[in-house]
């Protein structure tokens, strides 16, 4: 495994970064571009590399590992933000939609705790075979029920296009799902009546269709 450089001093620290490799599809390079910083000219790396890996790691190992051997090809929209990208993407009464810096450690901020202490880490995806059935007119709940039934997720939230959506990891997991796509708002969280139980009704037909 290639050894992560305490700080991000040089190019050749960089480079040595990016070639980390967080699970067996995915490196810390997949992760690092920002349009924001690119447009602004903005460093997009993190101050602790280190935690920031960690919590990469199991983003990777836990959920999108899993995501992808289910059901193939992930997009990768969004994923890490230095908070000066993230500072930047927050001003102006949130111009590039993305929650204030506080707000964003251990989910977009790899490489800061959250206000509780906790190690987290955010990625925006797009399952690639799911976001053709969305096309279709298949319903994004049912693919959010399959991630809430199978895999150790934090916090999801959906959005229209192609039915992308945020997917955290985090240390101490709030398990809720939240859509700006119809029906909006909250989908489940803790102390909800229908966040505990099995709910693959509303994703057997995903089962038939990739056996």
């Amino acid at each position: 495994m290639t050894s992560v450089p305490r700080k991000i001093t040089s190019y050749n620290t960089l480079e040595k970064l990016g070639r980390v490799r967080l699970s067996e599809h995915f490196f810390m390079r997949d992760f690092l571009y920002s349009s924001i910083g690119d447009f602004y000219g903005l460093p997009n790396y993190p101050e602790n590399p280190k935690l920031a890996v960690e919590a990469g790691t199991q983003l990777c190992q836990n959920l999108l590992e899993p995501l992808r051997a289910k059901f193939g090809h992930i997009v990768i929209r969004s994923a890490y933000r230095s908070p000066t990208v993230n500072a930047k993407g927050a001003e102006n009464g949130n111009q590039h939609k993305c929650a204030s810096n506080e707000s964003n450690y251990a989910g977009h901020i790899w490489d800061f705790k959250d206000k509780n202490g906790h190690m987290g880490a955010t990625a925006c995806i797009q399952v690639h075979w799911f976001a053709e059935q969305y096309e279709n007119g298949a319903d994004w709940r049912s693919l959010a029920w399959w991630i809430h039934d199978n895999l150790p997720y934090s916090n999801l939230y959906f959005f229209p296009k192609r039915a992308a959506f945020n997917i955290t990891w985090n240390e101490a997991p709030e398990r809720s799902i939240y859509s700006y796509i119809a029906p909006r708002g909250c989908l489940t969280r803790q102390g909800m009546d229908n966040w505990d139980g099995d709910h693959s009704e509303h994703y057997a037909w995903i089962n038939e269709s990739l056996k």
